[in-house]
């Protein structure tokens, strides 16, 4: 495979054909702020937080989803992505019912982490106050839906990793939300096999572990990226 050489925020960066611009960026050290992505499934592009400027177009891209090029020239931090990131956080508070201090994430949130790196303190933007639903029927986790983002991580994970597709998005824009089943109660949908790695996947509290009360869930992220791999590379433990 060949190899694309690139600069990144001014740092030569040689990777293998067919790799991203956030991979690129990641082998440079240099940290460009995500949500929706996660290690070891697809990328889909879905928070626009990883948007950066490339030189020849005027079109801001997800370095996610991106491919790089021979003589890419990009840059992650400029102020005009800085702004851009900086709204996008906001209006994911503005347009959700995110009360931290009473949330079983506080503290081990990817949200809040996001929101102190891209240094967004208050949201200009009215709050919509949606009237979203909590489900309670699974014996084991539950989703509250108001603290939800939307990344599809719980989605991509249960088809990609687990095999069993119990989540999906439902309704288009504002009105999106995440679905389980063909919009049943989670409780009843009989794909899912309690696995936990949407618990694990799930960058909020929005899918957390029943008994979890505020600041207590803690994620296993190291199972996930076992996951992955440990098919192919034989790594099953009996």
């Amino acid at each position: 495979m060949s190899v694309k050489t690139l600069t990144i925020d001014g740092k030569d960066v040689a990777i293998e054909e067919g790799a991203t611009i956030l991979q690129a960026a990641k082998e440079a050290g240099v940290a460009i702020p995500t949500l929706c992505h996660l290690e070891g499934v697809s990328d889909v592009g879905a928070c626009r937080l990883c948007l950066v400027e490339i030189a020849g177009t005027s079109k801001l891209l997800p370095a996610c989803v991106t491919e790089v090029a021979e003589g890419m020239q990009v840059q992650t931090n400029t102020p005009k992505l800085q702004e851009y990131r900086r709204m996008t956080v906001e209006l994911l508070f503005s347009e959700g019912n995110h009360f931290c201090s009473v949330c079983v994430a506080n503290g081990n949130c990817e949200l809040q982490d996001v929101a102190i790196q891209v240094g967004m303190d208050h949201t200009r933007f009215p709050y919509r106050f949606p009237n979203r639903g909590v489900d309670m029927s699974h014996p084991s986790f539950g989703i509250d839906h108001n603290r939800c983002i939307l990344c599809t991580r719980c989605v991509r994970v249960c088809d990609e990793i687990e095999g069993a597709h119990v989540w999906d998005v439902a309704q288009r824009g504002a009105g999106c939300y995440i679905v389980s089943g063909l919009n049943q109660p989670w409780g009843t949908v009989d794909a899912c096999t309690s696995c936990g790695k949407c618990v694990d996947a799930c960058p909020t509290g929005a899918i957390f572990r029943k008994g979890e009360t505020t600041g207590e869930k803690e994620r296993d992220r190291a199972k996930l990226e076992f996951l992955v791999t440990a098919r192919e590379k034989h790594q099953w433990i009996r």
